[in-house]
Formats: C-alpha cells, sequence, structure tokens
C-alpha cells in the first residue's frame, strides 16, 4: 500500500522557522512525512529532529561536521550528507512540499532546485526574492511551481489578494512594527549594542532578521519581495508602523475597502497556512483577543532615523543587480554589526556606500546572481577593512 501522506522537505529546519515547521509536522504524522531535513551546522539538534520525524535524510551544509552527524545518526537508517552540493541535492529530492528556511543569499540556489521541479514551496527566505526574484518568478511560472509566502506580511497579503481582481488593487501596505528602537533618538540609537537589538519585543526570531527588524531593512527587503511576488509597481506599495504586530498587512481597493488579516505575533500561523495549503489546519499560535489588547496604533516610518528604507525603494527603482548589491552588503554589515566591528547606524551607511559604488552588473543567470552578491558582499568587507564605514 502506497504512503499517500504528503512529503515535506525543511530547508533549515534549526532555525527560527525550521524549528516551528518541525513542531507542526510532529505534530501530525498521519499527514506528513519527511523526506530531508537540512541545516547548517547544528548538528546535535538537526539528528534529533531526523530521528523523531524518521526524515530519509539529514544535511549538514557545514562538511566538516558529515562525520559528526553520521555519528549521531548511526543505527537509525537515516542517510547522512554533507556541503552545499548535498544542501542542492536534498532540494532536488522528491518532496511534494519544501519549506525554504535557508537565511541569506545561501538559500537561493536549493530553493531554485526545489522551484525548477515543480515543488509546493514555502517561502521563508525573503532574500531569494531580494536578490534574484525576477529569475525566480520566471522559473516558477515556467516550471510551475507554487509560490507561498511565509513572511507574515506577504502571508498576509496573499491571504486577502483577490488575483482575480488585480486591476481593482490600489496599492497593498505591509506593517512594521518598528522594532526595538521606534521611539529612540539617532544618539542612542549609534550607541545601539548587538544584544539590545536581537531583542525583539514582538516576535522570536534569529539575530539576523532581528537585527534588520531593528534597523527596517527588513521591511524594506519586504517591499521588494512583495513586488515580485504580487507584480506590483514601488509606487503601489507602503509600509506603515503598527507596534502591536496584530494587523499583518492590508489591501486597498478601488472601492475603498481594505482587507487585513489579523493574528497574534507568532510565527506558526503563517506556516500552518502554508503547509496545510489549500486547507487550513489546526496550529497551536495563541487566540487574537481584540478587547484584551484594547487598541490598535499605526504611524508613518521614520526616513531619517530608518534610512534602509529609502535604501531599498532605491534599489528597487534602479532594478538590475541593485537589489541583489543592497541584500549582500546588508548581510556583511549585520554580521559586522553583531561582531562588534560596525556600529548599528553603520548598517545603513555601509548599504548605501556599496549602492553609490556599484556599476552595471547584468543580473540573467543564476550566475550572475552569484557574481553580484559576491560584489557587492567583497565591496562592504573592503570598506570595512579600510575603515571608511564605521
Amino acid at each position: 500500500m502506497s504512503d499517500q501522506r504528503r512529503s515535506v522537505t525543511i530547508l533549515g529546519s534549526t532555525g527560527s522557522i525550521g524549528r516551528n515547521t518541525v513542531e507542526l509536522v510532529e505534530a501530525d504524522p498521519a499527514t506528513y512525512r519527511v523526506e530531508a531535513l537540512v541545516a547548517n551546522g547544528s548538528v546535535d539538534l538537526l539528528a534529533d529532529q531526523a530521528k523523531r520525524l524518521k526524515a530519509r535524510v539529514a544535511v549538514v551544509a557545514d562538511e566538516t561536521r558529515l562525520a559528526e552527524l553520521r555519528d549521531r545518526l548511526k543505527g537509525s537508517g537515516i542517510e547522512a550528507a554533507g556541503g552545499a552540493t548535498a544542501v542542492i541535492e536534498a532540494a532536488a529530492r522528491p518532496a511534494q512540499w519544501v519549506m525554504a528556511a535557508i537565511v541569506g543569499a545561501a538559500g537561493l540556489a536549493p530553493t531554485l532546485e526545489a522551484v525548477r521541479r515543480g515543488a509546493v514551496i514555502g517561502l521563508a527566505n525573503k532574500e531569494c526574492m531580494v536578490s534574484a526574484g525576477q529569475l525566480m518568478m520566471a522559473e516558477v511560472e515556467r516550471c510551475g511551481a507554487t509560490l507561498l509566502p511565509v513572511d507574515s506580511e506577504h502571508s498576509a497579503i496573499f491571504q486577502v489578494f483577490e488575483t482575480d481582481q488585480r486591476d481593482q488593487i490600489e496599492k497593498i501596505v505591509l506593517t512594521a512594527s518598528g522594532g526595538p528602537f521606534r521611539s529612540r533618538s539617532l544618539a542612542e540609537m549609534e550607541a545601539v549594542t548587538p544584544e539590545q537589538a536581537v531583542a525583539h519585543p514582538n516576535w522570536s526570531m534569529g539575530a539576523k532578521i532581528s537585527v534588520d527588524s531593528a534597523s527596517m531593512m527588513n521591511k524594506g527587503l519586504e517591499l521588494i519581495e512583495a513586488h515580485h511576488l504580487f507584480a506590483m509597481p514601488e509606487s503601489q506599495i507602503d509600509i506603515v508602523v503598527h507596534p502591536q504586530s496584530v494587523i499583518h498587512s492590508l489591501v486597498a481597493y478601488r472601492d475603498g475597502s481594505v482587507l487585513a488579516q489579523l493574528g497574534s505575533p507568532d510565527m506558526r500561523t503563517p506556516i500552518a497556512y502554508a503547509l496545510g495549503w489549500p486547507r487550513r489546519i489546526p496550529a497551536p499560535s495563541p487566540r487574537l483577543d481584540l478587547a484584551a489588547i484594547g487598541q490598535l496604533t499605526f504611524e508613518s516610518p521614520d526616513s531619517v532615523r530608518f534610512p534602509a528604507l529609502a535604501l531599498a525603494r532605491r534599489a528597487l527603482q534602479s532594478g538590475g543587480a541593485a537589489p541583489t548589491v543592497l541584500n549582500a552588503a546588508n548581510e556583511i554589515a549585520v554580521q559586522a554589526f553583531l561582531t562588534g566591528a560596525l556600529s548599528f547606524l553603520g548598517i545603513a551607511r555601509l548599504v548605501e556606500d556599496a549602492l553609490n559604488a556599484m556599476g552595471p552588473l547584468p543580473l540573467d543567470s543564476l550566475d550572475d546572481v552569484m557574481a553580484a552578491d559576491g560584489w557587492g558582499r567583497a565591496h562592504a568587507a573592503a570598506a570595512l577593512r579600510a575603515g571608511r564605514i564605521r
């Protein structure tokens, strides 16, 4: 008798999104079976997840940890593999549904591999769309893949976006919590520490995305992602600060209607929506109690204290490789900040420096994307070494 369960691969299973996905899959073993789990270097957790979920293969991107993974999986019957090629091979395995949650540009190649075999993909890696959105959407169309956005904002838009009435949409509105420094002055923000930046007031996330949220670069990346996912021009994408993180995004229509998706700030809700699609499945997220919340507030983002938003709009308007360079330089900048080599406000300065310096770069293939990404990283790293940006 054949196994009728939905087969699942989780790229980035040990990160925040991956762990939540594992929790939902593990809660319903009658519906899901796991084809592959992929992690960067968290071998102990990866092996534990693989054994609990009876995965067919577990892959560690850091090939130096492969022997350790094999040792942890000894006697389990689970195949172990390691290295960048093995990550792509995991994405190529015949899972019907793939969670793409590898952080940063490293997630681009395996996500494209899943797209090219026509899988249903829960897309939690916004950098794929920022770095290679045009290429990614062309491959989705060519290969008949399905992209289901997992970011809470894009999931919200997806749920209230009337595709058959696209011409009736005036704009989409991404909401932003404002992060932990929403009310701080520029002088205060200059002295921000990594520990303060990763302490998000509403969401539990990894260090990189938490810093991006604090600088509001995360919202700039989401703006670029929304442009590609929903084929909306930059001029029809707004951003509003909503500190309670209850309304996750909105779509405004020509008749004056504004449709919004609401929920508690818990990533298990959009993950469950993507995992169960086209039906809804149970999720253990806290239920929304509007009376207990009392009020919902909104304000315009401050472009002076949060210049990352203007940089993202500039990159999207410039087109070509500009968003790729923006993302690459930002990844270098965030890492430098987390290690104490760059100030918090220096993140945006380093990204702006890379955008100012870039010349024409082609973006017609994955090789072009990786070359532009490499240029952005190299330029940002050189600027840091030279001490030009602090």
